[in-house]
């Protein structure tokens, strides 16, 4: 079964990644740790790449408290 993450899961593995990454890890070892194919990370990356926690669009409360 495929596992539903929210934007705020998605940024926060993309930061593990990052870190895994910044360690000398190939890709294919950190999306092992992570438990995503490296299809999802590249993908991930393309749409959420540029986001970090608490970033205005990668929240909903976020989006609705901009609105009001």
């Amino acid at each position: 079964m495929k596992a539903k993450h929210s934007p705020e899961q998605i940024v926060a593995k993309l930061r593990q990644a990052d870190v895994g990454l910044g360690k000398g890890l190939r890709v294919p070892e950190v999306v092992k740790q992570l438990g995503i194919s490296e299809q999802t990370y590249y993908r991930w990356r393309t749409k959420y790449g540029g986001m970090a926690p608490g970033w205005p669009g990668s929240s909903r409360r976020w989006r609705r408290r901009i609105r009001s």
